[in-house]
C-alpha cells in the first residue's frame, strides 16, 4: 500500500450564490473539504467531500486557512 500523498491547497474567493472566501483541500488531486468563510452569513464552516479526512490534514488545512485567509467578515453597508 501506499501511503506517500500530495496534498495541495487553493485559496477560492465566491460571489453568487454564495459571498465569501473558502480554502479548498485536495490529497492526490482529488478535493475531500473545504474551510468556507461565509461574509453573507457571518459564520466559517467546514465541507467535508471525502467519507474520511485523516486528522492531520484537517488539522493542517485549518492552520492553512488562518494563515492565508483573513477571518473578519465583510461589512456590508446597510440597505
Amino acid at each position: 500500500m501506499n501511503s506517500e500523498r500530495k496534498v495541495t491547497y487553493i485559496v477560492a474567493s465566491y460571489v453568487n450564490p454564495r459571498d465569501g472566501v473558502g480554502l479548498e483541500t485536495y490529497i492526490n488531486g482529488d478535493l475531500v473539504m473545504e474551510i468556507f468563510r461565509d461574509d453573507s452569513e457571518r459564520r466559517t464552516y467546514v465541507a467535508p467531500f471525502a467519507k474520511r479526512i485523516d486528522l492531520d490534514v484537517l488539522e493542517a488545512s485549518i492552520r492553512e486557512f488562518k494563515e492565508r485567509i483573513d477571518l473578519s467578515y465583510i461589512e456590508y453597508p446597510d440597505d
